[in-house]
């Protein structure tokens, strides 16, 4: 097969910040499944696709006052991870937002420039009423969520249906579940698709073993999300990344350079 050099990229997951969780706190109906709580990381991560002709930001983390009041620390600031890859952040083309939650789009103004793409449904719901009640509003700082409807104010949110191609061997798929416009990201490499799973899936074991996490806005658009995930991961070296779990650092090579214990190359 010959491969296009301006639609394959390599891909970079960048682990921003870490903490420590419990068992019972990240797996819905934890008590269902008999066993005993236990402490577990939980990492946090944004992701880089890039190629010789564009660079591709999924996500773009917390703010570091949110992190103090949220008590999860940064490890380093989003921009200052892409500044070691040098990329600048003002300068990053496109910005996919997977979804609103505060831990993925807590530093969309830095990226000025941006063509921001996310889904109309998260859109929508985030500026609507519900979006307002107190188990959803919980998860998002109100200040970001602004943002986001003041860049679609001024013509800088491409707002997508199910399926979005942003730039060739790109691929933007709404799959719902644990917010009403979840997204995930496929990024073509040369060893085959990348699936960024961002929090569709957090942690490999909701997948692995059908669990899911205990933040859901439709429970069962969430095992509708495992088994789209689990037919996209059938294509030859797909490779799953999800969005929270610390196996990520052990299962990828570690990136070059000073972010060598903070990012991985995926592919």
């Amino acid at each position: 097969m010959t491969l296009n050099a301006d639609s394959t990229y390599e891909v970079f997951a960048v682990r921003y910040s870490t903490r420590t969780a419990t068992r019972s706190e990240l797996f819905h109906g934890y008590p269902l499944y008999g066993e005993p709580d236990a402490d577990t990381p939980f990492d946090y991560f944004f992701w880089v696709a890039r190629n010789a002709s564009r660079t591709v930001v999924i996500d773009c983390g917390y703010e570091a006052a949110v992190g103090v009041r949220r008590k999860r620390p940064l490890t380093i600031t989003p921009a200052d991870a892409l500044a070691e890859f040098a990329i600048a952040v003002a300068d990053v083309p496109q910005l996919i937002v997977t979804h609103a939650h505060f831990d993925h789009i807590g530093n969309v103004p830095d990226f000025s420039a941006a063509e921001i793409i996310m889904s109309q449904s998260e859109l929508d719901f985030w500026r609507g009423a519900y979006g307002q009640r107190l188990q959803f509003k919980a998860f998002v700082e109100p200040n970001e969520v602004e943002h986001l409807v003041s860049a679609a104010e001024a013509g800088r949110v491409t707002a997508i249906g199910t399926q979005h191609s942003p730039a060739p061997g790109i691929e933007t798929v709404v799959v719902g579940g644990h917010t009403p416009g979840q997204a995930v990201v496929i990024v073509s490499t040369a060893d085959g698709p990348c699936v960024l799973a961002s929090d569709a899936v957090h942690l490999y074991e909701e997948i692995e073993r059908d669990r899911p996490f205990h933040v859901a806005s439709d429970l069962l658009g969430m095992y509708r999300a495992f088994d789209q995930l689990r037919e996209m991961l059938e294509s030859p070296g797909a490779v799953l990344v999800p969005g929270h779990d610390p196996e990520v650092m052990r299962r990828f090579p570690a990136a070059s350079g000073n972010l060598s214990d903070l990012a991985v190359r995926i592919k």
